[in-house]
């Protein structure tokens, strides 16, 4: 153990040294000050956020509109500084260089998106767009009416999260989920992917559970895993079971009263998750190509064995 923790220390430290550099571009902030004067230099400078089907007016009408105004406020207050946020995101991108080489860090954008929950964070190979007004806390009065499991993660520690969530998907190799046990393995290695590029952040937080979450999936891990098994759920194609199991949702659907009550959503996930752990232990396989293996060849080497 203290060998491993001594190693783990060095290849920090030399990720750290890859030392990404990045700039948080303020569009929020640009668009909050503009004047219909500064609307052209505007779209020089960011034309991919000024949709060419809308008429400069519909801009300049944006600018004065009271609940965009509003909502620019809030965010200033709630993030008027992002140094902390600027260097989870050099973290983040610094371990991803490592791993794989050939990344090139985008454009870091901030915006607002009238909190379109739904994409809070969106990449493309040059730019990530963050919309800041996603992330003003889970008790913020402008989230009143979303529901609660959704608002639990509207929160500025999520921000680096979701984006390492976006950059899993660019690596991870999986072919049509067609079973439970698909899904599983997929978001088990979307979860593995921020273990290894996002090592900073608690681990309940990578997969957007509370602490208390975490605790009763881990205590209850052995009870989950007999469900599937002895109701033959793991290669079932029923389409019913990623609602139940796997897509976020206030709690997992057992059908069992006491149960339901207590467990969080995406108990699926958390499961996948620990049989790509346990993969990773007992094969000598290296992160990337991990990546690329199919679900059922990472299930059966795996040797997965729940805590009890």
């Amino acid at each position: 153990m203290f060998f491993s923790c001594k190693e783990e220390r060095r290849l920090e430290q030399e990720i750290a040294n890859i030392n990404t550099d990045i700039s948080i571009e303020r569009f929020d902030k640009f668009f909050a000050s503009a004047t219909a004067d500064d609307l052209p230099k505007l779209k020089r400078a960011y034309p991919f956020m000024f949709s060419a089907k809308y008429a400069d007016s519909f801009w300049i009408d944006k600018m004065k509109d009271t609940l965009q105004i509003q909502l620019l406020r809030e965010v200033d207050k709630k993030f008027n500084n992002l140094d902390d946020v600027e260097g989870e995101i050099e973290s983040l991108f610094n371990h991803l260089k490592y791993y794989f080489p050939e990344f090139i860090p985008p454009r870091i954008i901030t915006t607002t998106s009238m909190v379109d929950y739904r994409n809070k964070v969106i990449v493309t190979d040059t730019i990530a767009l963050i919309s800041l007004d996603t992330y003003l806390g889970s008790d913020h009065e402008f989230y009143d009416g979303i529901q609660k499991y959704i608002v639990a993660n509207l929160r500025k520690e999520q921000v680096v999260v979701d984006l390492a969530t976006e950059y899993a998907a660019k690596y991870i190799y999986q072919p049509q989920k067609k079973t439970l046990l698909d899904e599983m393995i997929f978001f088990g290695k979307q979860l593995y992917f921020k273990d290894v590029v996002i090592p900073f952040v608690e681990e309940e937080e990578r997969i957007g559970y509370n602490k208390e979450q975490f605790d009763w999936a881990r205590a209850n891990e052995s009870y989950i895993w007999r469900y599937f098994v002895e109701r033959e759920l793991l290669f079932s194609t029923d389409s019913k079971l990623p609602g139940r199991f796997i897509n976020p949702a206030p709690f997992s659907k057992f059908y069992l009263e006491e149960i339901d009550s207590e467990s969080p959503g995406k108990i699926g996930q958390y499961i996948g998750w620990q049989i790509v752990k346990a993969y990773m232990k007992n094969n000598d396989v290296d992160f990337q190509e991990m990546m690329q293996k199919e679900s059922e060849e990472i299930f059966k080497n795996s040797k997965f064995k729940p805590k009890k």
